[in-house]
């Protein structure tokens, strides 16, 4: 069966008991954000006790503060009311494996998909692609206890967040399904 079909037929099988979920209000109930990864190991639902119209939740490569993600950050305070934000980083993440320099020849290179032999990337055609890739900031993560301290930073420092939210920083672990604290994070991040 072709993944769109698997697609429509799960959002079928969720439809039918959509129910009361089709009345929850706009503004997430226990008024929270999370910043996390895209990572398919992740569900910010399970690991912090999520259910529809909890939080927002606000992913993408690395969990990392981008402009994008701040940007969503002010809109869920200003417009929804959030009082607390979460940046959930997580072990043995994928932006741990490459640099800017290294996605930027890849995609000079190539745009199909690369493969990694667990040291090295690379790409198995080499069909031309685009000196683009050069010109992006990945956001890449070189350790993640530094990555999810510069991200609470960036955002504590950002001049349309409120001094008032404050902002926990933490590691997922994918082994355990923990969170784990970084206390440098959440201290940076605390409430002015």
């Amino acid at each position: 069966m072709p993944i769109i079909d698997e697609i429509v037929s799960a959002n079928g099988e969720y439809a039918k008991s959509f129910g009361e979920k089709g009345a929850l209000p706009l503004p997430p109930g226990r008024k929270f954000a999370i910043l996390t990864c895209m990572d398919a190991r992740l569900d910010p639902a399970k690991y912090a006790g999520l259910q529809e119209g909890d939080a927002h939740v606000i992913r993408n490569a690395g969990g990392r503060a981008s402009d994008d993600a701040i940007r969503s950050l002010v809109i869920s305070h200003k417009l929804l009311g959030t009082a607390t934000w979460f940046v959930i980083h997580h072990t043995n993440c994928g932006m741990e494996l490459f640099s800017d320099a290294v996605i930027g020849d890849l995609l000079e290179e190539d745009l199909g998909t690369a493969e990694f032999d667990g040291s090295k990337w690379s790409n198995p055609k080499r069909s031309g692609g685009h000196c683009a890739g050069h010109f992006i900031k990945w956001h890449t993560i070189a350790n993640q206890e530094q990555s999810v301290v510069q991200d609470v930073k960036r955002i504590r420092e950002h001049p349309l967040v409120p001094g008032d939210i404050p902002i926990y920083g933490f590691i997922y672990d994918v082994k355990t399904g923990r969170l784990n604290e970084v206390a440098a994070a959440s201290a940076a991040g605390r409430s002015l």
